[in-house]
């Protein structure tokens, strides 16, 4: 019986971000409702309450459901694997096009700066990793720039609904980061 209720929290969960996501698409966060995310996903107002405090916990939880998943993804990689292997990027883009209804409507469709300033600082995260802790001034400018140029290459890919494979991308992104670092970035 246990598992049939798990079953049935989980399809509701998934229904409830699904149609988040579809309203996001059709129009901006502040006009939607936790009744229009009831209506579309199904289910009732209570048993949206069951699972989000609102919609902006709804929000919240559906980035951080992301980030924690592609955070795992570069921590299931060997520690000595580096930034400019498109074999590492891969893993990346391939992520990002399998959820590529939630990242294109947070990046590019309606655009949540919130969800943009996560996925910044995801990306900073990760390209400090294995850097001096006692980082330079230059280093840091250096960490900026290419954090924000692989958010402005990933925005870029999705306005443009994605014309290149995650394969070229990866291996576009990695050519790009080896000439402008001079040295590889640890990923993990």
């Amino acid at each position: 019986m246990a598992s049939t209720v798990d079953r049935r929290v989980r399809k509701s969960q998934q229904a409830i971000k699904k149609a988040m996501i579809e309203l996001l698409v059709e129009q901006s966060f502040d006009q939607i409702t936790i009744q229009d995310i009831a209506d579309r996903a199904d289910v009732s107002r209570r048993t949206i309450y069951l699972h989000y405090t609102d919609k902006f916990d709804l929000l919240d939880k559906l980035i951080e459901e992301h980030m924690d998943e592609l955070q795992q993804l570069c921590e299931s990689t060997e520690d000595d694997v580096d930034y400019t292997d498109p074999n590492v990027l891969v893993i990346w883009f391939e992520y990002l096009e399998r959820h590529a209804l939630f990242f294109s409507t947070m990046l590019v469709s309606t655009g949540s700066p919130i969800f943009r300033n996560r996925f910044l600082a995801f990306f900073l995260q990760e390209l400090e990793k294995g850097t001096d802790p006692a980082l330079t001034d230059e280093v840091n400018v250096d960490i900026q720039f290419l954090g924000a140029a692989i958010l402005g290459v990933v925005e870029w890919w999705f306005k443009n609904e994605r014309p290149l494979p995650p394969s070229v991308m990866a291996e576009r992104v990695g050519t790009l980061l080896e000439r402008n670092l001079g040295a590889s970035v640890p990923l993990a």
